[in-house]
């Protein structure tokens, strides 16, 4: 006959195989714990002499110096570098470029044109982008009725969401992109090996042909440029600016490539070997203690390879991410930080109650330049006031402002050419004029002048009023970058206003056709505002744009 003790002991004995089986399936179990710290030791035994990862950005703005390197040419011939030192002098390839490079003027000085601008078309917009923080690491142990204290059941931290960009089809302007992208940080690790939720990830949707670019914290660089202009008495940003380097650290495509093509960004996270957040206990107690720091120098070995795993991921283009086509699936630009680990990691034979976890990982805070290039069959280029937005009226579908005075057009404007039922149409972009020395910024500048970078043709307009057409022709091909940069392009030479009453109007088309000749380019004669010889000027435009 069983007695009530013996019952009581049973049930005891019941209760504490309960206790055992609601512990989560997916618990790590001591002996895991060993088998991962074994395998983190045997790891950091192979790798002692390596030298400790580079963990800041050398963001250093200084005056140029002449260099013997010869300067590299990158993305549409504008991005130019000197390569300082490459490995093994340096962990990465050190480059020294212009400031010039990483930002825009019109960000540090607006022109009156500009301000005067006040519509809905923005082709350009510095944005400070933020990936979260991952979560805490939690510090629990699982408790039950007749336990006083159980295995150590604290969850990880959530990682911290991610800054993604996406280009899609219908839209053409910049203009309701936010200042500041932030992600969401990941939560914490609770209780029951409960691992934190995800930060909530950030998705920037941009119109198809933006270009996305590294650049600097707009602030710094203004205040550089107002202490260079306080030191001189004066002086132009542009000059300024390209004489101003900055110091980066790049990588190539592969470990050995002695050429950069990445910008390495940096995390303000903590540091191998640190981040352990402890309760009760405070830091100086358990770095006394010998089984603590075995502990920490084997995880260590797991903050370092974190640590290179962020460095690989944490890399942008040097020359930019040219979003020419829409994106199927999003592109991540910043990386969210991982979580931290909770204290169910650290249970051992020997470490019974860990009452310590891990930090989450930092996220990753970086400037980034979005430029719009419209993506154009051709490209109309001239003088102010040389009628090109007469022209786009009269060819297309486009409505672009027309008047009598200069600077009639303010922003790019597309328009689509259709040659008729079964033919091929084409696309042709109107942008503000170009006048002399517009690369120094006078007038409108060359802002507007990357709306036609991708053409395939550029057509330049002359108007047979002006004085001297072949000097305005030259005018802008010196401003556009000469002979060199139009060798890339089709182009065709339309002369406007040939109506224009005057004896020496014939003889100022001879004039530039000869010179277009010499150079093998189309030409053609028009009156835009009377609507004459426009089916050939359709015709050209067709075969300068590859439609024909």
């Amino acid at each position: 006959m069983i007695g009530p003790r013996s019952i009581l002991r049973r049930i005891a004995r019941l209760n504490q195989y309960r206790l055992i089986s609601d512990i989560p399936d997916n618990a790590p179990g001591a002996a895991d714990n060993e088998i991962w710290l074994q395998e983190l030791a045997s790891s950091r035994s192979k790798q002692k002499s390596n030298t400790s990862l580079q963990s800041t950005q050398n963001l250093t703005i200084k005056e140029d110096r002449k260099g013997s390197i010869k300067h590299i040419k990158g993305l549409n011939n504008k991005i130019k570098f000197d390569i300082i030192s490459t490995p093994p002098d340096t962990p990465y390839i050190e480059i020294k470029s212009a400031l010039s490079n990483f930002t825009k003027l019109s960000y540090l000085e607006k022109s009156k044109n500009m301000r005067v601008q006040q519509s809905n078309f923005v082709d350009l917009r510095i944005i400070k982008c933020r990936s979260g923080n991952g979560g805490e690491g939690c510090v629990s142990f699982f408790r039950d009725k007749g336990r006083a204290i159980g295995p150590p059941d604290g969850g990880d931290g959530g990682s911290g969401g991610s800054v993604y960009v996406q280009a899609v089809k219908g839209i053409n302007s910049l203009s309701k992109l936010q200042t500041t992208y932030i992600a969401d940080n990941g939560s914490n690790g609770s209780a029951d090996q409960s691992d934190g939720s995800k930060g909530k990830d950030l998705m920037i949707t941009v119109p198809v042909g933006t270009v996305v670019t590294w650049c600097l914290d707009p602030k710094v660089v203004r205040e550089h440029v107002e202490k260079k202009v306080k030191e001189r008495g004066g002086g132009s940003l542009r000059k300024l600016l390209d004489t101003s380097n900055i110091i980066l650290n790049c990588t190539g495509r592969f470990e050995m490539d002695q050429r950069p093509s990445h910008i390495q960004m940096f995390r303000q996270s903590y540091e191998p070997g640190t981040g352990w957040i402890f309760k009760g206990k405070d830091d100086e107690y358990h770095f006394s203690k010998e089984w603590f720091q075995e502990l920490s120098k084997n995880v260590t070995e797991y903050d370092h390879d974190l640590s290179q795993t962020e460095l690989e991921s944490d890399r942008f283009p040097l020359y930019g991410l040219d979003l020419s086509k829409p994106t199927e699936k999003p592109i991540c630009l910043l990386k969210g930080g991982k979580g931290g680990l909770g204290n169910m990691h650290f249970l051992t034979n020997l470490i019974r109650n860990p009452r310590f976890c891990k930090e989450g990982r930092s996220g990753l805070e970086q400037y980034l330049m979005f430029e719009l290039k419209s993506i154009a069959d051709l490209g109309l280029v001239g003088l102010p006031n040389a009628g090109k937005s007469t022209i786009l009226n009269r060819i297309s579908n486009a409505t672009p402002r027309v008047g009598h005075w200069e600077f009639t057009t303010l922003h790019p404007t597309i328009g689509t050419i259709s040659l008729g039922i079964g033919k091929p149409s084409f696309t042709v972009a109107d942008i503000p004029g170009i006048i002399k020395d517009a690369s120094l910024d006078k007038g409108m500048g060359l802002n507007f002048l990357r709306h036609i970078e991708r053409s395939k043709g550029w057509v330049f307009v002359i108007s047979l009023e002006k004085d001297d057409p072949c000097q305005d022709l030259n005018t802008l091909i010196e401003e556009v970058g000469g002979i060199e940069i139009l060798a890339t392009k089709n182009i065709l030479v339309v002369c406007n206003k040939a109506d224009v009453d005057e004896q020496s109007t014939y003889q100022k088309y001879q004039n530039v056709q000869n010179l277009c000749q010499e150079n093998d380019w189309e030409v053609v004669p028009v009156s835009a505002l009377k609507g004459e010889n426009i089916d050939l000027l359709l015709q050209k435009m067709a075969q300068c744009a590859g439609k024909a």
